[in-house]
């Protein structure tokens, strides 16, 4: 599970489920949205999920997907304000600060790759300041494209140049790990557990870590 420290310049970071616990993001869109999309509906709160989770499901993969705009116009509710509710839920996972500490001590170029929208990633920052911790923060909308599809890594690297064969990507989506390694970036981890209130996954297409101390320079 160790890395090959000396041969990684680049460090590319998810942040939902990886830097951040995916508590959040899970209690918002699986059970905060479905709720109050029930009550504006006057509809049971099955039927609201059905119909949320199947647009979803057409969307997925898709910059839409994860549009907080989007989300607004399909579902007439204020999604920031949604979110805003729950950011007390917010919070790193364990030792990922440390990490983050660690890799900038020797030198490790840190980039948070997220499809994350920008409101979103701002409610986070606040929370947490992760953007300080990071040389840059690159999110999806920026290119209109979401990192399960190549353009993504093209684009990052006109932005952020890296040398695939000398970059580390960790992240909880196996799609995005797999459009990484496509793109032919060398070093791919995902997470066991990113949602501390679920169990840890099993069946995972890529090495898992537990916890950043498995990987601590």
């Amino acid at each position: 599970m160790t890395l090959d420290w000396p041969n990684i310049d680049t460090v590319l970071l998810d942040m939902d489920g990886t830097l951040l616990d995916l508590e959040y993001d899970n209690t918002l869109w699986n059970h905060r949205l479905p709720e109050r999309y029930a009550e504006r509906n006057r509809l049971s709160h099955d039927a609201a999920r059905e119909l949320l989770f199947e647009h979803m499901r057409t969307n997925r993969a898709r910059i839409e997907f994860y549009c907080l705009d989007h989300w607004a116009r399909y579902t007439q509710l204020d999604i920031l304000a949604l979110s805003e509710e729950l950011a007390h839920l917010i919070r790193y996972r364990p030792h990922a600060e440390s990490f983050l500490a660690a890799l900038g001590r020797i030198g490790k170029r840190l980039v948070m790759v997220t499809n994350a929208h920008r409101d979103s990633l701002a409610i986070k920052d606040k929370m947490t300041g992760v953007v300080a911790r990071l040389h840059r923060a690159v999110s999806s909308h920026d290119f209109a494209v979401p990192k399960e599809h190549a353009e993504f890594w093209a684009r990052l690297a006109e932005l952020e140049p890296f040398d695939p064969a000398r970059t580390l990507l960790i992240d909880d989506n196996a799609d995005v790990l797999d459009s990484a390694a496509a793109y032919g970036i060398a070093y791919l981890r995902t997470i066991a557990q990113p949602d501390s209130a679920r169990p840890p996954r099993a069946t995972l297409r890529h090495p898992a870590i537990d916890s950043f101390e498995q990987v601590m320079p």
